[in-house]
């Protein structure tokens, strides 16, 4: 009996041992993969074993300049009710083709350029569910830098009546614009982290990521209600040039990113 219990407490100790031996390599061989160097091209403080704890700084720059608005876009649009379908879409057709007829030897690159919008046509129910009718709406927009030419041209479609203007600025604006607030921006960016740099008595700072953003602004969004009102009681007999009067705007670009102090 006591030999049995000399044997069971003999195996149970031998296990631990082994235990132990297990967790000592593996503990070991954890410390020799953590200890293991670091790639050559690594950065100093890889190669050093300890991670760098960062000293990043969140920032941002933007420039802005305000500029009167270059770019018209004037919204012409009508709406048909009838019982029948084709007979609603072929007035449809006319209302629009007779402003193309109108419009399009005034057209011009720039100055004046022509742009069909949506040509929708619908069922209407009646309150028992049933189809009792159709209506249907038409669009026509012109735009460009030639604010006379497209009042004066608008003035003369009778087909369509005003549906709102809308101002911005010129695809050839914008992208000029750009080019200088761009590099506004990112010496602003620049000198901002050098200050922050020096306030925090840091020699100079390590740009680790940043982002450019497009010009923003320029538009002006919404209809002009009177001169809606205006168009349509006088359009029908060639009535004189759309009143319309560009603002000032002001268009911003910003640079955000983040830098390492060092």
């Amino acid at each position: 009996m006591h030999f049995k219990s000399r044997c069971v407490n003999k195996t149970i100790a031998a296990c631990a041992m082994v235990a132990c031996a297990s967790c000592v390599f593996y503990s070991n061989s954890t410390l020799a993969q953590s200890a293991e160097p670091a790639s050559p091209g690594a950065p100093a403080h890889a190669r050093a074993g300890w991670t760098d704890p960062g000293n990043r700084v969140s920032l941002s720059a933007s420039a802005s300049v305000e500029v009167r608005q270059d770019w018209m876009s004037l919204n012409l649009s009508t709406t048909r009710d009838g019982s029948d379908a084709a007979s609603v879409q072929a007035q449809l057709r006319n209302a629009l083709d007779a402003a193309l007829a109108v419009a399009k030897p005034q057209a011009e690159k720039d100055r004046m350029e022509l742009r069909t919008g949506s040509f929708n046509l619908s069922p209407r129910y009646g309150r028992d569910g049933r189809i009792n009718g159709w209506q249907g709406s038409v669009e026509l927009t012109l735009e460009g830098r030639d604010f006379e030419r497209i009042t004066a041209t608008a003035g003369k479609v009778n087909s369509l009546t005003l549906n709102g203007i809308h101002f911005g600025l010129s695809p050839k604006a914008r992208t000029a614009l750009e080019s200088d607030l761009q590099a506004q921006a990112i010496e602003r960016f620049k000198t901002k982290a050098k200050e922050i740099a020096a306030a925090f008595g840091m020699g100079g700072y390590q740009i680790m990521q940043v982002d450019v953003g497009a010009v923003d602004g320029g538009a002006e969004a919404g209809h002009r209600p009177m001169l809606m009102m205006a168009a349509r009681s006088g359009m029908a007999d060639a009535a004189p040039p759309v009143p319309a009067e560009p603002g000032r705007t002001t268009v911003q670009l910003s640079v955000s990113g983040s830098i390492r102090l060092k």
